[in-house]
């Protein structure tokens, strides 16, 4: 398994500095968490209340993400990180970019069980939200547990989930394309099921970006644009 190691260095408050951004940023990747799986009950049980709250918290997403920016500038400008250490600020400052857009994606779908919940739900698509739903919970948790703990392996064993989300996403479309087709007055509740599949899709790519920064932390590789080849 490998694993980053952080080297012990002259000044003690320079690991603690490390381990703060380390902190800083899983204590948004935990906010950003509860608000996807909140999202999705909130979809799934037409809860407008909880629903607000998702939508509450953006606030506090926004303001962790300028607060984390600012520490990894001032990290650089005051230690002149190295090697693995540098990978580890630039991983950090990339992956809240991911971290604020699930947050964002999260808010689309509480913005749409309260439409729905006010509208009506619609009749079809619930059960394919909540398996691909379901599917990005686990990669997004799998991918914050890999860069907890460093561990580039379990990063790269998450990429490919992202295929399998992309394939059932084409196919609940598909499927509530036609359902529309035979009954043109479910459109716009069906429609608003799509555009909440959509957010949840795009959340399973952030996942992925997550795991390739893991990867670029620990291994200094760069695969950002190289598919899911680990080679």
């Amino acid at each position: 398994m490998d694993k980053i190691q952080l080297e012990q260095h002259i000044s003690k408050q320079f690991d603690a500095d490390l381990e703060e951004l380390k902190r800083s940023m899983l204590e948004m990747g935990g906010l950003v968490e509860k608000q996807v799986t909140d999202a999705l009950r909130a979809m799934e049980a037409g809860d407008s209340a909880l629903a607000m709250k998702v939508i509450e918290k953006e606030n506090s997403v926004d303001s962790l993400e300028m607060s984390i920016d600012e520490e990894c500038i001032l990290l650089i400008a005051r230690r002149q990180p190295a090697a693995s250490d540098l990978r580890m600020v630039m991983a950090v400052f990339r992956c809240v970019r991911d971290l604020e857009r699930i947050g964002d994606e999260a808010k689309k779908i509480a913005k749409i069980a309260i439409m729905l919940s006010e509208e009506g739900g619609s009749p079809k698509g619930h059960v394919e939200l909540r398996h691909i739903g379901h599917n990005v919970q686990q990669m997004l948790n799998r991918a914050l547990d890999a860069f907890t703990r460093f561990d580039a392996e379990s990063a790269l064993a998450v990429m490919p989930e992202d295929l399998k989300v992309d394939v059932d996403y084409k196919s609940a479309v598909r499927e509530l394309v036609t359902y529309m087709m035979e009954d043109p007055r479910s459109i716009s509740r069906v429609m608003n099921i799509m555009w909440s599949l959509k957010a949840v899709e795009r959340i399973g790519d952030h996942a992925k970006n997550i795991c390739e920064q893991v990867v670029y932390m620990v291994q200094g590789r760069d695969i950002r644009h190289s598919g899911n080849d680990d080679d």
